[in-house]
């Protein structure tokens, strides 16, 4: 169950559902809201296949007042096995169309505005990747931290099953995401506070922990790090890591809310409770 809150309207988050995980299905089945008012952010990774991903949705759609996707890698991911075999961004937009006949609010639609207790706030989902930029120190270019991944064994399965087609890579992928993102941020009432919501964190800090430093370049982009103050961002919330913790840059809480694998959450002292509350 969610974080208990003072009751009312909240705005929760969760990602990494992971739902191919027999734990983690039923974790997500599992999920309720507080109040038939609550709205609810998914940042990603909702599942590795395109019917995985529509059945959860569908269901914390039919729950959950509001609800706001953003894409992770892993629902980008063309697997063998997927009888949806379409690449890069077909894909993307094949599950964009599919999550808007739920209802579902994604990267491609008008910014909802939560009408919260505090004042209202625009809910910015964004599908921005990354473009190797969080790259190893001592590295100076994407060929380089990738030399340096593949030397350690530390690289990502993007590698293999995340398509940037048509573009001739992930980074020029995230490129033309961030060009496209600016606008629609851009174009807000420069009065309106924000809450960003993306796969990846927004600035490189959250990855400075990471077991092994060389998959920090498949975990964003440097060209985000201002965002957060740039729109006037109440919360950023992002998933991807799986460390679930809050850090605070410049005033602003960055919020990881991934449940992440069963061998991840099964270990810690204390089984998850269900979404964030972010406001």
């Amino acid at each position: 169950m969610p974080t208990r809150g003072d009751g009312g309207m909240g705005l929760f988050a969760i990602s990494d559902l992971h739902v191919r995980h027999g734990d983690n299905r039923a974790f997500t089945e599992g999920l309720r809201p507080e109040s038939d008012d609550d709205w609810l952010l998914v940042a990603g990774d909702v599942a590795d296949t395109g019917e995985e991903v529509l059945w959860a949705m569908e269901m914390l759609a039919d729950r959950f007042a509001t609800v706001v996707w953003v894409p992770g890698n892993h629902d980008l991911w063309t697997t063998p096995k997927d009888p949806v075999q379409l690449r890069g961004e077909a894909r993307y937009r094949h599950l964009v169309e599919g999550l808007r006949g739920l209802g579902v609010h994604t990267p491609e639609d008008p910014y909802p505005v939560w009408p919260g207790p505090e004042g209202p706030v625009a809910v910015a989902p964004l599908f921005v990747l990354y473009d190797h930029t969080f790259r190893p120190e001592g590295t100076r270019t994407k060929e380089e931290a990738l030399a340096v991944a593949h030397e350690a064994g530390v690289v990502c399965t993007d590698e293999y099953l995340l398509h940037p087609d048509p573009h001739p890579g992930r980074d020029a992928w995230c490129r033309a995401r961030l060009e496209y993102t600016r606008e629609r941020l851009d174009a807000l009432d420069a009065d309106l506070p924000t809450v960003l919501v993306n796969h990846f964190p927004l600035v490189r800090e959250p990855t400075r922990i990471l077991r092994h430093p060389e998959f920090a370049q498949w975990c964003g982009t440097e060209a985000t790090a201002d965002w957060h103050v740039r729109y006037r961002a109440r919360a950023v919330v992002y998933g991807h890591l799986h460390i679930p913790r809050t850090i605070v840059v410049d005033g602003v809480p960055h919020v990881e809310v991934s449940l992440g694998y069963p061998r991840e959450w099964g270990a810690r002292p204390h089984p998850p409770e269900g979404p964030r509350r972010i406001l």
